[in-house]
């Protein structure tokens, strides 16, 4: 791809899920991993396959990649000997003694079944909304639960899982419609039969994204293993970069941090190798967090781009370090899509351009589709008629891949097909993937001696420390790295052991316990977080032979705010 003129585009979507497991006992927690490949990871990787000439980057958690294999093997374990599914949701569609009508665990599992978009999931489909509306009504009070029987919870539960299925699944598979035309009493066949549907998809995620890699249609990368936060895991001061004044937990120093980054690294790299059968290229560190030290283990681990977001970029132009740069950039009115290098460390980096991505997270989804797609191109054309340095120029979008989807019409059926499809054709426009504009384009980066540490979120890490309750957490956290550290220092256990109690450990520096701490988030998702972190501590606790802290017992953090798209994203600026 010798440059011929049109302004790249790349899209990166990363598919990230925590680990909802009980490691101790297999179970999971929640349901939010199998749910999201049903509905997003199929629906993402089928509009690839339907547009060949389509390109895009797909980021995977290795942590993702072994829930998907694990819930694969338990399907399949049930199919063959009738092993019981350790996911109590997937398990009610085929679980033969469901609760009794107005017991609290009817009405739990109920519940459960209502988690969904209102608009876009629930109220598309009459009957589930029918259902839906009687179930809502359900609480410890209610008489209305003895009247029902146990067909209302298998209609219920099977119209959840229904709207949780891709749209491209939904429009082709005549199960699928038969099931949706049936409407009630699904028989113990018809449950059967969509475990199975269940089972095939997620089992054909990873080969399917896989054999997009091999025809070069696509490239996959990777972020560390349980997606920690890598500059705070290094240093937690540097919070105070983008921050100042910031208020720090009472542990100022996560002991061995540089090790345990490491670790996710070499593990995150082990692991997506093992299901893509090749070593990623790049890497969206978690939550695009990055430093000097972080791009330096990047450089290491043998990384040859990485991505984040343009606040940390304008952080930058803004330090004392790089002032005689961002002069002449801003003198020259100088293109900023481009790729960088930082610190002398000669890893590719890329930044999201935050208010093209948040148009899709947070605007798009209320607009017809041809009028968002075009919005959409007009922007990236007056970013291309505006460059100064077309060659080595690209327009970076970079979200979540899965969790606006419920917010449009159809899980964003139209807009993601018209997407594609429109670029494509566009005269001035590329799709492309990074490394193959490093290797065929061959732009040449824009080295500069720092980078502010801070992450795709307003470029800072306040949506991961700083408030009273993430404070906590983290103290928490370094309490328990230092217990493990001591007990692995005095203590006897086996290989086996040892790998259980390092998986464990990297479970709790995971970021998402830290994401929801916080008034701001809304109760629910607070407190099925921060149950799950608890969980993993105490979990990490037994496996290292240690009585766990009272204090475990203990909510650390109760939530109560509204936020847009209910806190699974964020916007790139602060607004």
């Amino acid at each position: 791809m010798p440059f011929n003129g049109k302004m790249k585009v790349v899209f990166l979507w990363h598919m990230h899920q925590p680990d909802y497991r009980n490691i101790m006992t297999g179970e999971y927690y929640f349901p939010w991993t199998y749910l999201h490949a049903l509905k997003d990871y199929v629906d993402m990787v089928a509009h690839l396959e339907a547009q060949p000439k389509a390109r895009a980057v797909f980021n995977f958690a290795p942590i993702l990649l072994e829930q998907l294999d694990d819930y694969a093997q338990q399907i399949g374990n049930f199919f063959a000997r009738q092993e019981k599914i350790k996911d109590a949701v997937l398990w009610s569609l085929v679980d033969s003694a469901l609760p009794v009508a107005g017991t609290p665990e009817f009405i739990s599992l109920a519940k459960k079944y209502l988690r969904a978009n209102r608009q876009r999931m629930i109220e598309r489909f009459p009957i589930y909304r029918e259902l839906a509306d009687i179930a809502e009504k359900l609480d410890e009070h209610s008489t209305i639960a003895k009247y029902l029987n146990e067909q209302f919870l298998i209609d219920l539960g099977f119209w959840y899982h229904l709207s949780w299925l891709s749209e491209t699944l939904r429009r082709s598979d005549y199960r699928v419609q038969a099931w949706q035309n049936k409407g009630r009493g699904f028989s113990w066949q018809d449950r059967l039969d969509l475990v199975k549907l269940i089972g095939e998809e997620i089992a054909s995620i990873g080969p399917r994204y896989k054999a997009l890699y091999d025809k070069d249609q696509i490239e996959l990368c990777m972020s560390p293993y349980a997606h920690p936060i890598i500059p705070l895991l290094l240093d937690i001061n540097s919070a105070r970069q983008a921050w100042p004044e910031v208020t720090l937990p009472i542990a100022t120093n996560y002991a061995g941090g540089e090790e345990r980054a490491k670790w996710h690294l070499t593990q995150g790299v082990k692991t997506f190798e093992h299901y893509f059968g090749h070593k990623p290229r790049g890497c969206w560190p978690s939550e695009g967090s990055v430093s000097d030290d972080t791009l330096k283990l990047m450089q290491e681990a043998g990384f040859d781009w990485v991505a984040t977001g343009d606040s940390v970029l304008h952080n930058s132009l803004r330090h004392v370090d790089n002032k005689t740069i961002a002069d002449d950039l801003h003198e020259r009115k100088a293109c900023l899509h481009r790729p960088y290098n930082f610190a002398d460390h000669k890893v590719n980096c890329f930044f999201r351009d935050d208010g093209l991505s948040d148009l899709i997270g947070f605007k798009y989804a209320n607009w017809h589709s041809d009028d968002a797609v075009g919005d959409l191109i007009n922007h990236m054309v007056n970013i291309a008629n505006a460059c100064d340095n077309p060659k080595n120029s690209v327009i970076s979008v970079i979200m979540d891949g899965e969790n606006a989807w419920e917010y449009f019409p159809e899980n964003a059926y139209y807009f993601l097909a018209q997407l594609y499809q429109r670029i494509g054709e566009h005269p001035q426009l590329e799709l492309t993937t990074y490394s193959e504009l490093i290797d065929k384009q061959k732009p040449e980066p824009l080295a500069m001696p720092h980078v502010v540490a801070g992450s795709w979120v307003y470029g800072n890490f306040s949506t991961w420390i700083g408030d009273k309750d993430k404070n906590r957490g983290w103290d928490m956290l370094c309490e328990a790295k230092l217990a493990t550290d001591h007990a692995l220092a005095t203590k006897k256990y086996t290989k086996s052991e040892h790998i259980q109690i390092e998986k464990q450990l990297a479970l709790c520096e995971g970021s998402d316990w830290f994401w929801w701490f916080g008034g701001y988030n809304p109760a629910q998702s607070v407190s099925d977080f921060e149950y799950l972190y608890r969980q993993h501590l105490k979990n990490l606790y037994h496996l290292i032979r240690v009585p766990e802290p009272e204090y475990l017992n203990t909510v650390i953090s109760i939530g109560g705010g509204d936020p847009a798209t209910g806190g699974v994203m964020r916007q790139g600026h602060e607004h």
